[in-house]
């Protein structure tokens, strides 16, 4: 009994095997279907594909033909003209040693005198121009084609013409010394990753705190430069490859440090917008030509971190006003700055300053400016506030607070001031208070 039961569950799972292997066959030979199905889609892509390369050889044999039949035409036309050139100088030739000819049948020496002379000098002249014009001319072309077919390229190509296998892209290798940081800015280049078909690539950095990636960069270049991100930052960069299998593998992450503190100038298409501003010193110095306010905005803009720049003021008459602070890159620029809700600015004189926003001014700061003085400008985007600072002392407390979004360097000036800026500076401490 125990043996049956032995042999029964023995045949049973032989059973199973057996029809699980049937199972398999039958798969298999709808493989086999799907294989000729596939195989044939693809003759046929191919063959299309070779018959779209035969018509573009087709087309460039007859721009190639074209090309030669040009040439041989412009070289005909100019044997032609040469020859025709040559046949009325021959003609003229012939013309007068017929005349000349003639003249010497003639028997009156003074009729012969009256011509001789002329006679002599034409025909000295002729013989000298013929010399040059044509005993010393050669064919102006030539009659060999100096032209050669290099097909050098696309006989390799031909060659080369084979088929690559559609799988997803290895991982580009990042070249760390030509990845770069300056300023608020990054470079980061990579390599194309061997024995992969690439279709272009995907860039992402951080949020330079070590936050989420976002993409910055698609398309097929090997090397990158996004700017406009934060300063004293440490930005992770890392990149992948696509094709039409999809995307391959991210390469390994490169961290690239922007500058601690802001470099920049003012940024002429910015400031651009309202004619009268003049800029000099390599866009640091900047003046205006008539009475009304100009404004002119730094080439940078800040969203986080705490910023300071100052200017000098290198002339100063008593009828003129400047006004200092940040603004939004749509502030009106044809207009004193704080005028707007867009800036935020302090405007000052000989002897006192007011803080200004959206057209109200407030809080008088006694305390002036002349030719020489210097005024700071304190951006805290940590604590999101604003301070100035006016021959290295605070000029009032804190002039703007709940600061928040993208703000630009920004002044406005008119005829009688002259200002220049200067960047690259460490904040001061500030009472903020």
């Amino acid at each position: 009994m125990k043996k049956i039961t032995e042999l029964s569950h023995n045949l049973q799972q032989l059973s199973e095997k057996a029809r699980s292997t049937t199972e398999f066959i039958h798969r298999l030979k709808g493989m086999s279907d799907k294989v000729t199905e596939s195989c044939m889609e693809f003759e046929r892509l191919v063959s299309a594909q070779c018959e779209s390369l035969i018509q573009m050889i087709h087309e460039r044999r007859e721009f190639l033909l074209d090309t030669i039949r040009i040439d041989k035409e412009a070289k005909l036309r100019t044997l032609k003209e040469q020859q025709l050139n040559c046949t009325g100088k021959l003609q003229q030739t012939n013309g007068l040693i017929q005349f000349c000819i003639e003249a010497l049948k003639e028997t009156d020496s003074a009729a012969f005198l009256q011509v001789g002379s002329m006679l002599i000098n034409r025909v000295a002249n002729t013989d000298m121009t013929w010399h040059q014009e044509v005993t010393n001319a050669a064919p102006r072309v030539s009659p060999i084609v100096d032209l050669t077919l290099d097909d050098s390229n696309v006989i390799r190509a031909i060659d080369n013409l084979n088929f690559i296998q559609m799988k997803l892209p290895l991982a580009p290798q990042i070249i760390p010394e030509d990845c770069s940081a300056e300023n608020n800015s990054v470079t980061v280049a990579w390599l194309q990753p061997n024995h992969s078909f690439v279709q272009g690539y995907v860039l992402e950095l951080d949020d330079g705190s070590g936050g989420e990636f976002r993409e910055v960069y698609c398309g097929k270049e090997t090397i990158c430069t996004v700017d406009g991100l934060h300063f004293n930052s440490m930005y992770n960069a890392r990149v992948k490859a696509f094709n039409t299998s999809g995307e391959g593998e991210y390469s390994e992450l490169i961290g690239l440090q922007t500058a601690e503190v802001a470099w920049f100038t003012f940024d002429i298409q910015l400031s651009g917008m309202v004619s009268g501003l003049n800029f000099s010193n390599d866009n640091r110095t900047v003046s205006a030509d008539g009475w009304e306010h100009c404004v002119a905005l730094g080439s940078v803009g800040f969203s986080r971190g705490v910023h300071y720049w100052e200017f000098t003021i290198d002339r100063y008459t008593a009828d003129t006003d400047p006004a200092f602070g940040i603004a939004r890159i749509d502030v009106a620029r044809d207009k004193m700055l704080g005028k707007d809700d867009k800036g935020f600015a302090m405007y000052i004189d000989r002897q006192r300053s007011w803080f200004q926003h959206n057209s109200i001014h407030e809080r008088r700061v006694e305390g002036g400016i002349s030719t020489g003085s210097t005024v700071g400008v304190l951006l805290d985007l940590e604590r999101h506030t604003l301070h100035f600072i006016v021959n290295e002392m605070p000029q009032g407390s804190v002039a703007f607070r709940d600061l928040y979004g993208v703000f630009y360097p920004a002044v406005s000036v008119n005829r009688g001031v002259t200002l220049t800026l200067h960047t690259g500076l460490f904040a001061p401490h500030m009472d903020y208070h």
